[in-house]
């Protein structure tokens, strides 16, 4: 069912000079009020479709739809988005609240609503003592929260994410984006987010879209996309997964539905890696096919394995998942 909030590309392809395609014929309609990454590998496309829908990229072909409206043709600020971008870009001679209300300075907003509107959304992403220092006073993620509450003063009806917690360190880029998401439901607003990251998609999307060479390769809710993948780039790309060549056809198979038994498949170990909770051995059976193994690592270790070693794999036939592709 549509809501008044959609987002819908309708054919949108990007055609660079000398030919070379971005994105080519994407459709697809982004539900009003969802957590949306878009996750891809570099170079898929991903974060031109974002830049389209932001303004900041030209539609070659095609139309995009927010709330009934074609906006293609419009401006950045007139489109009903705002665009949070990786670098953060604030500006660094103004104080925090200032460059949360230059967005209204530039409307023409008197100095006192400005300001006032701009401190009820440094009190949302928690930055009200801060408010008068400048951005390089700001550890990276306090910087992100100020680029956050300058993208939402505009209130648009889509807030677009450029891969934005690529730059902090993997400790904070957690927390980070449970505070993403806990915005997110509060704002109740459609959050399309960019990504190279599997497990940053799967803790955050509500949907998430798979690209590949301009194309969507498969899009879905998160864990249906992880437990399901339709194609074999997808089912690599998540990770987790083996692609296995059977006489029926290609499959794909969580790696944790893989299991070191008595009998089954013969194989050999290449490689094993304690990943604490878990050890990954990788083994080589029939077909110079490699089958990766997430082992519990107290069952692993009640009977290691090292590399050169035999093994038989085993696995539950049910959990194998036809690949289309």
């Amino acid at each position: 069912m549509r809501t008044s909030h959609d987002l819908e590309l309708v054919h949108v392809t990007k055609r660079y000079a000398g030919g070379a395609v971005a994105v080519a014929d994407v459709s697809h309609l982004f539900v009003g009020g969802r957590y949306v990454c878009l996750l891809g590998p570099s170079g898929c496309g991903k974060s031109s479709t974002l830049r389209m829908i932001a303004g900041h990229e030209t539609v070659t072909e095609g139309q995009i739809v927010l709330a009934g409206k074609e906006v293609a043709q419009l401006p950045p600020a007139k489109r009903g988005t705002a665009m949070m971008f990786q670098s953060y870009a604030l500006f660094p001679h103004l104080s925090v609240i200032d460059n949360v209300a230059f967005s209204l300075k530039m409307k023409g907003v008197d100095a006192v609503e400005r300001r006032q509107e701009a401190g009820k959304l440094l009190e949302l992403v928690d930055m009200t003592k801060l408010a008068d220092r400048l951005p390089a006073q700001l550890s990276g993620g306090q910087q992100q929260r100020v680029a956050l509450a300058r993208a939402l003063i505009t209130k648009p009806q889509i807030l677009l994410l450029d891969e934005p917690l690529s730059a902090l360190d993997p400790f904070l880029r957690i927390r980070m984006r449970a505070e993403l998401k806990k915005l997110q439901r509060e704002l109740k607003i459609s959050f399309l987010h960019v990504t190279h990251g599997q497990d940053e998609a799967l803790a955050l999307a509500d949907e998430i879209v798979v690209m590949n060479a301009g194309k969507i390769e498969q899009a879905g809710p998160a864990r249906e996309v992880f437990n399901a993948p339709t194609t074999e780039f997808v089912a690599r790309f998540m990770g987790g997964h083996n692609v296995l060549s059977l006489p029926q056809g290609r499959f794909a198979l969580r790696a944790d539905d893989v299991r070191l038994a008595t009998e089954g498949a013969e194989a050999v170990v290449t490689s094993v890696e304690y990943q604490g909770a878990h050890v990954a051995l990788t083994a080589r059976a029939a077909g110079d096919q490699e089958v990766l193994v997430l082992i519990p690592e107290a069952i692993f270790f009640s009977d290691p394995k090292y590399p050169g070693d035999a093994v038989r794999l085993a696995w539950d036939a049910s959990r194998l998942h036809k690949l289309s592709a």
